[in-house]
C-alpha cells in the first residue's frame, strides 16, 4: 500500500514543475482523480489548462489520449465506428480516442451538441457502444474536459445533462504577475522530465482510502441541506452579496440534484485527504461547494438580467445555511 500523503505530494509537485502557480486548479485536478470523478475547466485561451491536464495524465503514469473538439468532429470521431473488412467479409470496430485511462476533452464546447453528448455514456457508464458491441473503458478512467467561456466566438453551450456528469467545474483566473514572469522565465528552459508516480493499482487504491476518510451525520447533513436550499424558492434565507445586496430568492431557476449531495460528501473526503485527514469537517465541504455547485445551477432570468453569477448564489448560500 502507497504512502498517502508522499504520494499525493509528489504528484503535486510533479504538476508545479510544470504548471506555474494555478494551485486551485491543480488541487481540483487531484480531487478529481481521488473522488473518481470527472472535471471541466474553464478559461480564456492560454491559461495553461491543457498543460495541467496533460501534465497529471504524465506523472499519473497511464496512457492518455488527447481530442480536439472542432465543429467538424463527429461522434465515431470520439468513440469509434465499425470498419467494413471485405477479405472477411465482416465489420471489425475501430477504436476512438476515447479508450485511454485519461483522456483531454480539449475546448470541448467548440464541438456540436451530438459529438459532446457522444461522452455521456462513458462519463456515466465507463462504457460504449459502436454498432452492436458493448465495451468497457479501462480502470480507471478520467475526463478532463477544457472550454472556453461561452461568450467567445464560436462556442457552444453544453447540454445539461453533460454538465451534470462533471464531478467539479474548476475556473482558472490569469496569473499574478510574479507567476507571469516566471513563465516567461520558463520559455526559454528545456521543458523537464516527468516521471510517473503512480500506476492503476495505485490509483485503485488512494480512491479506496478516499472513501474510508470518515463522514460525520452533522457533515453529510449540513451538505444535503446546502444541496436542498438551491431548491428551495427563497434559497434558504440567502441574500445576495454587493453589489446586489438584496435577497437571493428568485434567483434560481432550477436547482441542484441530490447527485450534487453526494458529490459535495465525495469531494469532501477527498479534500480532507488531500490535506492529510481521514476526517472531514465543514470546512471541507464550504472549500468545494463552488466547484461542485456552480454548474448544477439554472439561474432565473431575472437573475441574469441583474448580472448575478453563479459563485455569488453559492456564496450566499453558504453564508445562509446553517453550520454545524
Amino acid at each position: 500500500m502507497p504512502d498517502v500523503e508522499q504520494t499525493l505530494k509528489e504528484l503535486s509537485e510533479g504538476i508545479g514543475r510544470v504548471v506555474v502557480g494555478q494551485r486551485s486548479l491543480v488541487e481540483g485536478l487531484l480531487v478529481g482523480l481521488l473522488a473518481g470523478g470527472h472535471v471541466l475547466v474553464e478559461g480564456v485561451p492560454g491559461l495553461a489548462k491543457t498543460t495541467a491536464v496533460r501534465t497529471l495524465a504524465s506523472v499519473l503514469g497511464l496512457g492518455f489520449h488527447r481530442i480536439q473538439f472542432t465543429p467538424d468532429l463527429l461522434p465515431g470521431d470520439v468513440v469509434g465506428t465499425p470498419v467494413y473488412l471485405p477479405d472477411e467479409g465482416r465489420f471489425s470496430v475501430r477504436r476512438g480516442p476515447i479508450f485511454a485511462p485519461v483522456v483531454l476533452a480539449d475546448e470541448i464546447n467548440r464541438a456540436p451538441a451530438k459529438v459532446q453528448s457522444a461522452l455521456l455514456e462513458a462519463m456515466e457508464e465507463r462504457q460504449v457502444t459502436i454498432g452492436d458491441e458493448t465495451l468497457p473503458l479501462p480502470d480507471p478512467f478520467l475526463v478532463m474536459a477544457t472550454q472556453n467561456p461561452l461568450d467567445l466566438e464560436g462556442t457552444y453551450p453544453l447540454p445539461e445533462a453533460q454538465v451534470d456528469r462533471f464531478l467539479l467545474k474548476l475556473l482558472v483566473p490569469y496569473p499574478t504577475a510574479e507567476e507571469e514572469r516566471e513563465i516567461v522565465a520558463r520559455d526559454a528552459a528545456p521543458e523537464p522530465e516527468l516521471t510517473p508516480v503512480v500506476d492503476a493499482e495505485a490509483i485503485r487504491t488512494l480512491r479506496s482510502e478516499t472513501l474510508a476518510v470518515h463522514v460525520a451525520d452533522s457533515v453529510a447533513d449540513y451538505a444535503v441541506r446546502l444541496v436542498r436550499a438551491t431548491r428551495e424558492r427563497d434559497l434558504g434565507g440567502a441574500r445576495l452579496p454587493s453589489p446586489h445586496e438584496r435577497p437571493a430568492a428568485g434567483s434560481v431557476q432550477v436547482g441542484a440534484s441530490p447527485r450534487a449531495s453526494v458529490y459535495l460528501v465525495r469531494t469532501a473526503r477527498a479534500r480532507a485527504l488531500l490535506e492529510g485527514r481521514r476526517y472531514a469537517t465543514p470546512h471541507d465541504i464550504k472549500r468545494v461547494a463552488p466547484d461542485v455547485l456552480r454548474h448544477r445551477l439554472v439561474l432565473s432570468y431575472e437573475a441574469e438580467a441583474d448580472g448575478v453569477q453563479r459563485e455569488e448564489v453559492v456564496a450566499a448560500l453558504l453564508a445562509a445555511v446553517e453550520t454545524p
